[in-house]
C-alpha cells in the first residue's frame, strides 16, 4: 500500500514539475517574439554640422567647334579637318597636350532651302518644297588648359582662328582632396560641438558614435562668354580676361551619438 503511495506522489510531483517547465518554456517564447524584427530600444542623440573651404582654381576647361558647309559632305569634312588640324597644331604651341584635347562630339546634318510654292487663282496653294543645299559638319573639342593663367590668350587665339562655339569655361580644382577634408572636418567639428552642448544641457553622457552621414561636393566655377572681359576689343589679338577667383567646398555631415 505504502509503495502505490509513494508511486502516486512521484507521479503527481513528476506531473507538476513538467507543468511548471511547460509554463516558463512558453513565457520565454513569447517574450523572445515581442523582440523579433526590432533591437532593443536605446537612447541616442542627432546632431548636425557644415563647413566650407576654400581653393584657388588650377584647371580651366573650354570646349569649342569648327563648323562647315559645302555642297557635299566630303568638301564640308574637309574643310573642317584643315581648320581642326590648323587649330591643334596651334595649341600644341601653346603647351597644350594632347591627352588635354579631346573630341566630345562630331555631327553631320543636311541643310535645306525651304522655298514657298505660288497659289494658284482658284485659291489652291501647293506645298512648299525642301530643296538640299547642302551638308553642314561640326566638330567639338574639349580642351583642359592646365597653365592657367594664360586661359585668356588661348581663347583669344581661337578666336583668331574663327572657331565657333566657343564655350563651358569650367574652372576648377585638379586635387581637390584636401579642400574636401578641411571642409568635412570643419562639419565634424561643429557637429561634435553641438553634441557636447546637447549632452550638456541634457544632462546625460555621449557613450559612442552610431551613425555618420555626409552630403556635400566641390563647386567648380563656370564662365559664359558674357562673363569674360575682353580686352581691346575689336583688335585683332583681343584676349578676354579671366578672373579665376576660388572655387568652394562644402560638407554637411550627420552623427547620431549614443547616449546614457
Amino acid at each position: 500500500m505504502n509503495e502505490w503511495k509513494n508511486l502516486q506522489w512521484l507521479i503527481k510531483t513528476f506531473g507538476i514539475l513538467i507543468s511548471i517547465f511547460v509554463l516558463a518554456l512558453i513565457a520565454y517564447t513569447l517574450k523572445s517574439i515581442s523582440y523579433v524584427g526590432s533591437a532593443p530600444e536605446t537612447n541616442t542623440i542627432s546632431v548636425s554640422g557644415h563647413g566650407e573651404a576654400f581653393a584657388v582654381p588650377d584647371i580651366a576647361t573650354i570646349s569649342f567647334s569648327v563648323e562647315k558647309t559645302a555642297k557635299t559632305v566630303a568638301d564640308a569634312q574637309n574643310q573642317v579637318t584643315t581648320l581642326m588640324n590648323d587649330v591643334l597644331s596651334t595649341l600644341k604651341t601653346q603647351n597644350i597636350a594632347d591627352k588635354d584635347v579631346q573630341t566630345t562630339s562630331y555631327d553631320v546634318n543636311p541643310k535645306y532651302d525651304y522655298q514657298s510654292s505660288v497659289c494658284t487663282a482658284n485659291g489652291i496653294c501647293p506645298p512648299s518644297k525642301q530643296i538640299l543645299t547642302g551638308y553642314t559638319v561640326t566638330d567639338t573639342v574639349e580642351v583642359k588648359i592646365r597653365a592657367i593663367d594664360t586661359a585668356g590668350s588661348i581663347i583669344g587665339i581661337l578666336g583668331q582662328k574663327n572657331v565657333t562655339n566657343i564655350s563651358g569655361l569650367t574652372l576648377s580644382v585638379e586635387n581637390d582632396s584636401a579642400v574636401k577634408t578641411e571642409a568635412r572636418n570643419k562639419a565634424i567639428t561643429q557637429a561634435k560641438q553641438q553634441a557636447d552642448a546637447l549632452a550638456k544641457g541634457l544632462g546625460v553622457r555621449l557613450v559612442r558614435i552610431t551613425s555618420f552621414n555626409e552630403s556635400g561636393a566641390a563647386q567648380p566655377v563656370f564662365y559664359s562668354a558674357k562673363n569674360m572681359m575682353v580686352q581691346g576689343a575689336g583688335a585683332p589679338d583681343a584676349s578676354p580676361s579671366i578672373p579665376v577667383g576660388q572655387n568652394k567646398a562644402s560638407s554637411d555631415v550627420t552623427i547620431t551619438y549614443e547616449i546614457q
